[in-house]
């Protein structure tokens, strides 16, 4: 379960700053790493972030082999990306054109991190448990995302 100290943590390993992209790149793994070490039933997190207006590209991630880019609109992570909003999918089989990239994904929760007013990149977390994600944790998780932005 995730808790309130997983953000001092993080504030630790990012800072507040805009940085360059290698740096950018090494906070993204790093935020990965600390995520799948204190979450538990996932088997999947990462970033996508923004490559033009047409298309994510991914990013740092723990887990299996991913997908490597995604269509603006398109599965969860697109479908967050073009809404601006946070995605809580409870069964991905439900949901119209999920992207399989794992068939054992059950779940997954996607926040877009938002720089002003455009989606920069998004925070994708799949689970193999139906209804993964409490509240709590897609809050806790929304907050990271707005610490993210100050990175871009």
């Amino acid at each position: 379960m995730l808790s309130a100290d997983l953000l001092l943590q993080l504030d630790g390993l990012i800072g507040s700053e805009k940085v360059p992209l290698r740096e950018l790149y090494s906070s993204l793994a790093n935020v990965s790493a600390l995520l799948a070490a204190n979450m538990e039933e996932i088997n999947w997190v990462g970033f996508y972030l923004v490559q033009d207006p047409t298309t994510l590209i991914l990013g740092p991630f723990q887990g299996k082999v991913a997908c490597t880019t995604i269509p603006f609109g398109k599965g969860v992570c697109g479908t967050a990306w073009r809404e601006k909003r946070v995605l809580v999918v409870p069964n991905v089989e439900a949901f119209e054109g999920h992207i399989v990239c794992d068939s054992a994904s059950q779940s997954e929760v996607v926040i877009p991190i938002i720089k002003g007013s455009e989606v920069v990149g998004v925070l994708d977390i799949d689970s193999p448990k139906l209804d993964r994600f409490t509240p709590q944790e897609v809050e806790l998780l929304t907050a990271v995302a707005e610490r993210l932005a100050l990175l871009f």
